[in-house]
C-alpha cells in the first residue's frame, strides 16, 4: 500500500513538472518575435576619399530607397534618389564579388573609411534587398560584419547595436523572480546557506 502512495506522488510530481515546463516554454515562445527583413530608407554620403558611408537609416513600410549625397568637382553637394530596383542591382553585383572573394566588404579594414556605393548598400541592406538567408550568411562573416558596422554611421544603427548589447548583458531572471548572476566568490555555508 505504501509503495503505491509513493508511486502516485512521484507520478503527480512528474505531471506537475511536465505541465510547468510546457507552460514556461509556451510563454517563452510568445515573447520571441520572428525577425523579418525590414525595408530601409537610407541616406548615403560620399566621403572626401570618394568612398560612401550611411549617415541616416530608418525602417520603412514602403520599398527600400536611398538618397545619395555626392560632391561634384566644384565641391557642391548634389543629391540623387535611388529606388529599390537600383539598390538591389548594386547589392546583387557586390554579392557576386563576395562569392568570388573579391569584394571590399571582406577585406581587412575595408570599411574604415567607407566603401564603394555597392558595398555600402550590401553591407547595410543585404537582408531587405536579397533576403534574410543571404543577409544572415554575410553577417556571420566576421570581416563583413566589421566592415558593415564601420560603414554605417547612422544613429539608428548605433541605437540598435546598443539595444542588442544591453539585452546580452542583462542579468537572467530565475523562475521565482530573483536575478541570477555568476560570481567568483563563494560562501562556505551549508545546504541552506547557513
Amino acid at each position: 500500500m505504501i509503495k503505491n502512495k509513493h508511486i502516485s506522488s512521484i507520478a503527480s510530481g512528474v505531471a506537475l513538472g511536465t505541465a510547468g515546463v510546457l507552460m514556461m516554454s509556451t510563454l517563452s515562445g510568445c515573447e520571441q518575435k520572428q525577425q523579418e527583413a525590414q525595408n530601409k530608407f537610407l541616406v548615403i554620403e560620399q566621403q572626401p576619399n570618394g568612398k560612401y558611408v550611411v549617415v541616416e537609416e530608418m525602417p520603412t513600410e514602403g520599398p527600400s530607397r536611398a538618397i545619395i549625397r555626392e560632391k561634384d568637382a566644384d565641391g557642391r553637394v548634389t543629391e540623387r534618389f535611388m529606388n529599390e530596383a537600383e539598390m538591389k542591382a548594386l547589392a546583387e553585383q557586390e554579392y557576386k564579388k563576395v562569392e568570388n572573394g573579391t569584394s571590399e566588404t571582406l577585406q581587412e579594414n575595408g570599411g574604415s573609411g567607407g566603401m564603394g556605393l555597392a558595398g555600402t548598400i550590401l553591407a547595410v541592406a543585404a537582408g531587405s534587398l536579397l533576403g534574410n538567408m543571404i543577409g544572415n550568411a554575410l553577417m556571420n562573416n566576421k570581416s563583413f560584419a566589421r566592415n558593415a558596422s564601420s560603414a554605417n554611421r547612422s544613429a539608428y544603427s548605433r541605437s540598435a547595436a546598443a539595444r542588442s548589447s544591453k539585452a546580452k548583458s542583462s542579468s537572467r531572471k530565475s523562475f521565482f523572480g530573483g536575478s541570477s548572476r555568476s560570481s567568483s566568490s563563494r560562501s562556505s555555508g551549508g545546504f541552506f546557506g547557513g
